[in-house]
């Protein structure tokens, strides 16, 4: 501590007070304490959340790559708000259908953001109707009728 700090023997509490007085500087700290990205992220810090699909939708890659991603627009039942989840898997398209309830988690970009070239998508769908997504592409079960 500098020089305006209090030394001496009972000089614990008020250097106690004054680093925690500090902390608030810091933008991590900041965040972290007044829970600003949890208040932002659509699934309010969980893992997963459940959801409805509302439509499928294609969205194209980023540079120097050029395809369609293949993408469903879902609606999280706990909050209501609205995501893009995408879907990883050859013909998972094919699977999920409209009104159908899909677990998302996050798709692992950095500090939660999106992944490689899909640009404006931090999701991805893991579960349908309560079957795994894998599980329904490879064909190693069916997908159930609701």
């Amino acid at each position: 501590m500098g020089s305006k700090s209090p030394r001496g023997e009972f000089a614990a509490r008020q250097l106690a007070k004054k680093r925690k007085n500090f902390r608030w500087h810091d933008r991590y700290f900041n965040r972290r304490m007044l829970m600003l990205d949890e208040k932002v992220d659509p699934l309010q810090g969980a893992p997963q959340a459940r959801g409805i699909v509302l439509e499928k939708v294609g969205v194209e890659s980023k540079q120097p790559n050029s395809a369609i991603r293949k993408c469903v627009r879902t609606q999280l039942i706990k909050n209501g708000r609205t995501i893009s989840a995408f879907l990883p898997g050859d013909g998972a398209l094919n699977v999920v259908d409209e009104h159908d309830e899909v677990v998302v988690e996050g798709i692992g970009g950095t500090r939660g953001g999106a992944m490689g070239d899909i640009p404006g998508v931090r999701w991805k769908v893991v579960m349908v109707n309560g079957v795994s997504l894998n599980e329904l592409v490879y064909g190693r079960k069916q997908k159930p009728a609701r």
